[in-house]
């Protein structure tokens, strides 16, 4: 380090603070000093930086999927806000099971993450597995976490009723929802349904079963196959929401091949507002949770954690706003 300060001519504690991606240092200067770097084939030391500051600069982010476009979205902006703050993001798959995410708990022990960031779908706050993990963590996802961790949510039940709502003030009266089945507990799918049920039940309009489209999971071909289905079965509706952008692209498609056009047969909204949706033709309303928000706060949450574990937790909820385009105009 003090050879590059040499090199670049300044003091070795700016080396420092571009090294660990400080403020405080003009582009000017940092360029100067990333210049002295590659030519002096510098290298950071991690083991000895590890052991002198008790941190690795590593936090974990697991995810049920990488290949779905909400959360490749999500880990984009979650590595973005951490790299602003001096972290690198080592990213999990886990599966969306309760063995994937308690995997991933474990490996960011071993791997002496300095946090973690998780998207549960199996574990929630009643988990001793969570709370007994011994460094700082933030969840993210559906699950009801309470007061033992800190939670950054989806506007779940808010979002889905203003979709609904949308679609009712738009005339429609026959309106279907695409979604997993409601079961007991707490997950995307009770959370967004009751949102819909409360719009229904504000507007004057019948919950009919049929209403209630069931997935055999979250993908497109199972968005596309619902569609097929309830056209085939005669199932009637003026409007659908999908329970995610993903799954709406693929009842867009599957209404399509059925012969109904959207918005002109069907209005159909989505929730995510993931940027493939405004793309699509038509391209997608949907509901748009403030994603780089939810990744920032989740990021500022871990990072004042491992500063302060004995912080109280807190949970936090992401402003949306409805996005309007051609799939219900």
């Amino acid at each position: 380090m003090e050879d590059v300060a040499r090199l670049a001519g300044v003091s070795k504690m700016t080396v420092s603070n571009v090294v660990n991606n400080r403020d405080g240092v003009s582009d000017q200067v940092r360029r100067r000093v990333l210049a002295a770097i590659r030519e002096s084939g510098y290298r950071v030391n991690l083991s000895a930086r590890s052991l002198k500051s008790g941190r690795t600069g590593v936090l974990g982010l697991a995810v049920p999927e990488i290949d779905l476009p909400y959360f490749s979205h999500l880990a984009s902006l979650v590595i973005d806000a951490a790299r602003s703050r001096g972290y690198h993001v080592a990213l999990e798959r886990t599966g969306a099971v309760e063995a994937g995410e308690a995997d991933a708990l474990a490996h960011s022990r071993i791997l002496q993450f300095d946090g973690l960031i998780m998207s549960a779908v199996a574990l929630n706050g009643l988990d001793d597995r969570l709370t007994e993990a011994g460094h700082p963590i933030v969840m993210l996802g559906e699950q009801d976490f309470g007061d033992r961790l800190d939670h950054v949510a989806m506007p779940n039940e808010e979002g889905v009723r203003a979709a609904t709502l949308h679609l009712a003030d738009q005339g429609c009266r026959r309106i279907g929802i695409v979604s997993g089945v409601p079961r007991d507990g707490v997950n995307v799918i009770t959370r967004r349904y009751h949102g819909y049920l409360a719009a229904l039940a504000e507007r004057g309009l019948d919950a009919d079963p049929p209403l209630l489209l069931p997935l055999e999971d979250m993908t497109m071909e199972a968005g596309r196959d619902t569609a097929y289905r309830m056209v085939d079965s005669g199932v009637e509706v003026d409007g659908l929401v999908a329970v995610t952008d993903t799954v709406a692209a693929g009842v867009l498609r599957g209404l399509a091949d059925r012969g109904l056009r959207v918005p002109d047969d069907v209005r159909l909204i989505g929730f995510d507002d993931v940027p493939q949706s405004r793309f699509l033709v038509p391209s997608l309303s949907s509901v748009a949770p403030d994603h780089r928000w939810m990744a920032e706060t989740a990021v500022d949450l871990v990072v004042q954690r491992i500063s302060a574990p004995l912080r109280p937790a807190g949970q936090y909820v992401a402003p949306f706003e409805l996005m309007i385009r051609e799939s219900t105009r």
